[in-house]
């Protein structure tokens, strides 16, 4: 059966390694971008097979929210699985950020990573709900982080962000298993993506590879691999749980 999936934040990095497996595995991906349409493109043309389509908006705006589902349900003939992906991660350590640029980096934080999703699972929740062949079956998966249990420092709000992640997927997986709609979450620790690149090659890289007894950081294709087991493989008994992949570098 082919899946119609909303990939949000796809345009590089784990969002497109997802887009790249799901895809591989003979579903039709609606390549997510905030802005740039033109780098969700080139990854919507790498993607195996067909009909897959670019949406764009950015997710801190609920009206854009609602466009980017618009969007994939007009183009895909609807949706199946929500994989809420995007997020951004800006620093603010408490002890050297002014008062106003710690509310704005608050604000913008919380509205791209936690509120953002939220909107979007609403809605992809109120299209399965209404759609003729009814929700069951429909899933909702969220990429959160490591740090919301060990704790983000230099970024606190994306810490805070991804725990109340974790918390709405627990919730709604709650809430959802009566329609027969599961949810749940992946937590990964660092990947090694563009955004990361700076960390990694920089004088910190070492630490941040030993923290993990692989001495390494993930790739994104293997944060992608957990998530497609969510999204498609996992029984639904699994609903509800966050997935540490985070290579021992963090247990609980």
């Amino acid at each position: 059966m082919t899946l119609s999936i909303l990939v949000t934040g796809a345009s590089r990095g784990i969002g497109a390694a997802i887009a790249r497996e799901l895809a591989g595995r003979g579903h039709r991906i609606a390549v997510h971008a905030g802005r740039d349409a033109s780098a969700a493109g080139l990854v919507r043309d790498g993607l195996p097979g067909a009909g897959h389509v670019v949406v764009v908006g950015d997710v801190a705006d609920p009206e854009a929210c609602r466009r980017i589902v618009d969007d994939a349900v007009d183009h895909l003939g609807g949706l199946d699985v929500l994989v809420n992906n995007a997020g951004i991660f800006e620093a603010h350590p408490i002890a050297t950020t002014s008062y106003g640029d710690w509310q704005q980096a608050w604000q913008r934080t919380l509205d791209v990573n936690l509120l953002g999703p939220a909107n979007l699972a609403w809605l992809v929740t109120r299209h399965l709900l209404d759609r003729p062949a009814g929700p069951e079956g429909g899933r909702l998966v969220s990429v959160g982080s490591r740090g919301a249990y060990r704790g983000e420092p230099v970024t606190p709000a994306y810490g805070a962000g991804k725990a109340g992640l974790h918390a709405m997927t627990q919730s709604l997986a709650v809430g959802l298993a009566p329609h027969g709609i599961f949810a749940a979450a992946v937590a990964p620790g660092f990947v090694e993506t563009d955004m990361g690149r700076t960390v990694l090659d920089g004088p910190g890289g070492d630490a941040v590879r030993a923290q993990s007894p692989f001495d390494r950081v993930a790739t994104p294709e293997e944060i992608a691999q957990a998530v497609a087991w969510l999204a498609i493989d996992a029984p639904v008994w699994v609903s509800g749980t966050v997935v540490d992949a985070n290579g021992a570098s963090y247990l609980r």
